[in-house]
């Protein structure tokens, strides 16, 4: 652990001590140790499926929170259509949850205009995991990650970074917002909130050391990567230069199956020719840019599509599937990946 890591830690195990009321002794031991709750290791969630021997399903979706607009509706509309069919177990959001600012706090109205009367299927009505994008750090951070929230309405579970263990697949959700130079050095009019994140090398630091150290600890048969930003992609945004550097590395390292990310409005999907990653775009989920793309080798572009819309995994020992949707609820794409014979093909 280098000087920097444990500044880190040493920093936020007093913090916690504090808020906490921890006594003295037990502070000063704490501190020796550079051990706390919030730093040793990424919290990990478990679902346990209701389905007995049954797929795992899942929709994906993110950049939707516009109270409505923009065919957020509609895409929610389908959402709730498709969750029916497929019975899912829950829903991973990748971020840039409400537009354009986050929220002011844990009473804003956003959270109810954007979230919880915009997805009311009854099979909408399953765990939501959360994790948080640029627009989403131009609000207050904690009032998302509040337990107030998820109070609120108990779908809601949003943290910076965790593990959703599933059984055969294992997700890891990265805090990719803080990578971004230029939000600490050009914000530009926006302000962002930083509190929990700074010193950013630290935390940055630690973070890549923790989901290193959990993708390696991983027995998943399947092990997926979850996080707002770009690492590949034709979109608007291109690729996120700083994930790329940082993360990309590791996750080629620890033989990740997929990548799925939001932040470019578009749906898309990228077979990496050296790595074999697949980088998954569900960015659909509201506003979106049309004709908005940039050059890429078609050999690795499967699907790019300008349009609202959502995706769907179905995970089984040996595979999964994933499929596209628009806001009709028209299959744009559909793509096969299968542990047994140890590639993919399309269906």
């Amino acid at each position: 652990m280098d000087d920097k890591r444990i500044l880190y830690v040493l920093i936020k195990n007093m913090a916690w001590c504090l808020k906490q009321r921890v006594l003295l002794p037990v502070m000063v031991v704490l501190l020796l140790l550079g051990t706390s709750p919030s730093i040793a290791e990424l919290q990990k969630l478990k679902h346990t499926p209701t389905k007995a021997d049954q797929p795992l399903n899942i929709l994906v979706v993110g950049d939707w929170g516009r109270k409505g607009t923009y065919n957020q509706s509609l895409v929610a509309y389908q959402m709730g259509d498709v969750g029916e069919k497929q019975n899912i177990d829950f829903v991973i959001s990748t971020g840039d949850n409400f537009y354009d600012d986050g929220l002011t706090g844990v009473d804003d109205p956003a959270f109810y205009d954007s979230f919880v009367n915009i997805y009311t299927a009854p099979s909408l009505q399953k765990i939501w995991y959360n994790v948080l994008g640029n627009h989403d750090y131009r609000g207050d951070v904690e009032a998302q990650l509040s337990p107030i929230l998820t109070q609120k309405d108990s779908r809601w579970v949003c943290m910076r970074s965790f593990i959703l263990d599933a059984g055969t697949v294992e997700f890891f959700f990265v805090d990719t917002t803080p990578f971004r130079d230029d939000y600490f050095t050009d914000p530009e009019d926006h302000t962002y909130d930083w509190s929990g994140v700074l010193p950013r090398e630290a935390y940055l630091s630690g973070l890549l050391e923790d989901v290193d150290f959990a993708l390696g600890q991983s027995k998943a048969k399947w092990k997926i990567v979850v996080g707002h930003h770009t690492i590949k992609s034709a979109g608007h945004h291109g690729n996120t230069v700083e994930v790329e550097q940082q993360l990309l590395p590791i996750l080629k390292a620890r033989n990740v199956d997929a990548y799925i990310n939001g932040h470019d409005h578009c749906l898309e999907h990228i077979v990496d020719a050296e790595s074999g990653i697949h980088f998954l775009t569900s960015g659909g989920g509201s506003k979106a840019w049309k004709g908005d793309i940039k050059p890429w080798n078609q050999e690795e572009l499967k699907l790019y599509y300008d349009g609202q819309g959502f995706m769907t995994l179905q995970i089984t020992e040996s595979k999964a599937d994933i499929v596209f949707y628009d806001i009709y609820g028209k299959v744009l794409h559909t793509w096969s990946l299968s542990k047994k014979l140890n590639h993919a093909a399309s269906i």
